[in-house]
């Protein structure tokens, strides 16, 4: 197995919950009303998916090596690029699940922050994405070594598999189709 390819087909399933995360969004401003079950899903892909598995995957195994084998550049690109996304990444959804909470105890103007962390994690996890998609992958592809890539691999590999008779996938994929019918079809 490829990790990068892998990670690449990860990002295009991250991306749809981003539109969920979206729609559920402008749904709450149309309507008024905030459905904190539907956000919990959101907030439970994001934080277990997108950032435990997904970006797990990427800090632990592969931008590891990169700071280890690829040079200032990469090390620069990771710890003041990737690494400070993810981080803000986690920032918003905290912001959301703060402000979700203040809003279920009556504070009716936290709206304006579940939208606000919403709209900005997602605006941020779509350039993320791009970037590593077309920037970061790319270069790991080109400076580390076939032996080092090949590392990656089987440890991801070995993650996934994991992961799989944990039946994180499957829930995930689960919870991502039940959200898209709701907010998306």
């Amino acid at each position: 197995m490829k990790s990068i390819d892998l990670m690449v087909s990860e990002h295009k399933l991250i991306k749809r919950m981003l539109t969920v995360l979206r729609k559920a969004s402008f749904k709450a401003i149309e309507t008024g009303e905030v459905d904190y079950e539907d956000f919990a899903g959101m907030i439970d892909f994001v934080r277990v998916y997108a950032d435990g598995h997904h970006h797990g995957k990427e800090e632990e195994f592969l931008f590891d090596e990169m700071v280890k084998h690829a040079g200032p550049a990469a090390e620069k690109l990771v710890t003041h690029g990737m690494l400070v996304e993810h981080d803000l990444g986690r920032l918003y959804i905290k912001g959301l699940e703060d402000a979700l909470s203040a809003h279920k105890s009556g504070d009716r103007e936290a709206v304006l922050d579940v939208i606000g962390n919403a709209i900005g994690y997602t605006h941020l996890l779509h350039r993320h994405i791009d970037k590593e998609d077309q920037v970061v992958y790319p270069f790991a592809e080109r400076t580390l070594s076939k032996e080092v890539l090949e590392a990656v691999d089987l440890r991801s590999e070995a993650f996934e598999n994991e992961q799989l008779e944990k039946g994180i996938q499957e829930k995930y994929m689960k919870v991502l189709a039940l959200l898209e019918s709701k907010y998306v079809a």
